[in-house]
């Protein structure tokens, strides 16, 4: 799951709305009607219990590679479609929910007299659709960002512009959001780093390799088509420039594995100790269009931004101004006409990506409304209604609660956690609090207008809505109701500032989570999902809040720097895998992913035995249970990327790839047993070597 999802969500306008959420006597008749046929399908949707196991491909052994053992077959002969970078468990599902929120949308558009949110929702499809209108605009609609631009004429000017990016989409190297106060999650607070990269990682612009100044060169390609297109003359010399530039901020970033530490990005500032602290820049005008009152922030990359407010007065206006120019066109070119939004796609797709070509229209306009800032409650209200049975909620819970029993007896058996440390941790997980499915209170939306003839000008608009109700909220007590992920949304995440645990809708179903599947299954799927989410509550980051949320250390010494051991070891693990010649995992950047993994994995498994209340599991298929449970996990991480998705994840992202998260029950002494690993086997570790946390 996602964790960079709350890192995103924590720089962000925490904004949610309340509305009456008791459901007509019509919507309870429908869902009293979806959970009637659901429960008359008995069947599990994979296989007999809830397994592909024609995916397996039973020739290797699954101590060489556990990842093509599970899935190998279906690897072997799966095709990319064109419009994909990346296959699997996940795609499927995000497939099928697409599928869905075509269909909402079919139904909306045929029907007649529209509530107010079905017509915003019709409105904004019909306008993203209207290719020949859009086309005929060309640049006019970003005309107005373009022209703001050209009139820059002074470093005052440019700040004013840098905080005008949440509205125009521009890009800029310091970056203001809203999120919560660490040491009082209670209260929101402005946090403030850095940002402004064309590229994925800085790691693009700093690597000294063939493929990465390929890279470079195609994207200087990009940046002159993208600038001709825009009017500007010389793009080439001028892309030159807008590279140099980037390069500059790349080197004044931290490395990713820096700014995922919580010690080092909590350091927080009075505004009236801002200029002080960080001087030679504007902080009013920069804030100026945000409305926000700002008492306090924090700055979470501090030795960065003073390097930003260097460059931002050190570099031409010229520069900076075509900088300005070209991420405005490209970040917003899917809004823009399709000659636009394809040159922006040659590079960012096919060449970052490796895809072949562009998702269908439709799909992208589903991607483009299905944000949390954008009308992704609206759709998911009819999601729920239409799609999740009330009964995978009651059934999930049971999950939850099962997963957090297992982790209790856990934590109490521990060997290397002293007994005050023990009572925090215990203290923590009883906080939990479990959000499945859909929130209790949904995101209004009235005051918005959304038309059907201008799409940028729609996503404009939503981005004003958003921001209001951000700033409106700024000093009122946080809104612990809010989500940071629709219900329509194949994922899930963890809130550190609030210890809770979410899974929307969408990924409640298989392989994930199937009522009708065999009960090994579910908990080596799903459970170990709670239990990954659970476990960012504990990794490496997580665990430096308590039960309230607030950031603090409530671990002894001892058995801090006990955990941490475990940690370092796990971090070098992952860091021997190497997908791509001369590119291995970093282990550092993906460990609180991996902890979640393991740990997730070990308390899913700890559940399941609770559940088997010390009878034998059945052999369903020739397999024990045991073996079922970890085939459960393997095929919920089996995908297929291209080379160039590959790279970007090793690169960019958070997680392991899947081939290598499908491999974490090496790390568990029962999968050995299960499947007869010994030592010779590629995935072997001695016992000693075996990293167990929680």
């Amino acid at each position: 799951m996602k964790k960079s999802i709350l890192a995103l969500a924590i720089v962000s306008s925490f904004v949610l709305g309340a509305c009456d959420s008791t459901k007509t006597d019509e919507a309870v008749a429908k869902q009293a009607a979806k959970d009637s046929k659901e429960q008359l399908n008995t069947q599990p949707e994979l296989g007999s219990f809830g397994v592909e196991l024609a995916a397996r491909n039973e020739a290797i052994k699954p101590g060489d590679d556990f990842f093509m053992y599970a899935s190998g077959t279906w690897y072997d002969n799966f095709e990319m479609p064109s419009d994909k970078t990346r296959y699997g468990a996940f795609s499927v599902l995000a497939d099928r929910s697409e599928d869905r929120v075509k269909q909402i949308i079919d139904d909306i558009s045929q029907a007649k007299d529209l509530s107010f949110e079905e017509q915003l929702i019709a409105n904004f499809y019909n306008a993203y659709m209207d290719v020949e209108t859009i086309n005929a605009k060309g640049l006019q609609p970003i005309k107005p960002v373009l022209d703001q631009i050209n009139e820059i004429d002074s470093v005052i000017d440019l700040t004013s512009m840098f905080g005008n990016s949440w509205l125009t989409g521009v890009s800029s190297p310091i970056n203001a959001g809203l999120g919560f106060n660490r040491l009082d999650p209670n209260e929101y607070q402005l946090s403030v780093g850095t940002g402004g990269l064309g590229l994925p990682d800085r790691s693009y612009y700093l690597t000294d390799t063939e493929r990465f100044t390929t890279i470079l060169a195609a994207y200087k390609e990009n940046i002159t088509k993208v600038l001709t297109l825009a009017g500007v003359e010389d793009a080439a010399n001028k892309a030159d420039q807008i590279i140099a530039l980037e390069t500059k901020i790349a080197e004044a970033q931290w490395p990713r594995e820096q700014r995922r530490n919580r010690d080092l990005t909590l350091n927080q500032v009075s505004r009236a100790d801002l200029l002080k602290d960080y001087p030679g820049f504007d902080w009013d005008t920069y804030f100026a269009s945000s409305g926000y009152k700002i008492p306090a922030l924090n700055i979470t990359q501090p030795d960065p931004v003073k390097d930003m407010i260097k460059l931002v007065n050190e570099q031409p206006l010229s520069v900076w101004k075509d900088y300005l120019t070209y991420h405005a066109v490209s970040n917003n070119s899917d809004m823009l006409s399709e000659e636009i939004y394809l040159s922006n796609f040659e590079f960012y797709g096919t060449v970052l990506n490796g895809q072949k070509e562009p998702r269908p229209r439709w799909k992208r306009a589903i991607s483009q409304m299905s944000g949390t800032q954008s009308l992704g409650f609206a759709i998911g209200k009819v999601y729920v209604d239409k799609y999740f049975p009330e009964s995978s909620k009651e059934k999930m819970a049971t999950l939850v609660e099962n997963l957090r029993k297992a982790l209790g007896e856990r934590i109490d058996s521990l060997d290397w956690m002293g007994a005050e440390t023990k009572v925090n941790a215990k203290d923590k997980l009883m906080a939990f609090r479990p959000k499945i499915g859909y929130p209790d209170e949904w995101q209004g939306f009235e005051g918005i207008s959304i038309s059907d003839e201008d799409v940028l000008s729609n996503v404009q608009n939503l981005r004003k809505f958003f921001q209001a109700q951000s700033v409106e909220r700024e000093l009122l007590k946080t809104d612990r109701e809010r989500w940071g992920m629709a219900p329509q949304q194949v994922n899930a995440y963890y809130n550190s500032s609030f210890n809770e645990i979410v899974f929307p809708a969408a990924i409640l179903q298989a392989p994930f989570f199937d009522p009708n599947a065999d009960d090994a299954v579910n908990y080596g799927a799903i459970g170990a999902v709670i239990g990954h989410e659970m476990g960012h509550g504990f990794d490496d980051q997580g665990s430096k809040s308590d039960a309230n949320g607030i950031q603090r250390n409530w671990w002894t010494e001892e058995d801090r720097a006990a955990f941490d051991e475990k940690a370092d070891k796990l971090a070098a693990q992952y860091s021997e895998y190497e997908p791509i010649p001369g590119n291995f995992v970093n282990g550092r950047n993906s460990l609180g992913e991996n902890i979640g993994d393991v740990g997730g994995l070990a308390m899913a498994y700890h559940a399941y035995q609770l559940s088997l209340n010390g009878k034998e599991a059945p052999v369903i298929n020739g397999l024990t249970g045991d073996q079922r449970f970890f085939l459960a996990w393997a095929q919920v991480w089996r995908e297929k990327r291209t080379e160039q998705s590959m790279l970007n994840q090793l690169r960019a992202g958070t997680h392991a790839p899947g081939r290598y998260r499908a491999q974490a029950p090496r790390n568990h002494d029962a999968w050995y047993k299960a499947f007869n690993v010994q030592p010779g086997d590629a995935l072997y570790l001695a016992p000693e070597d075996r990293v167990r946390i929680w």
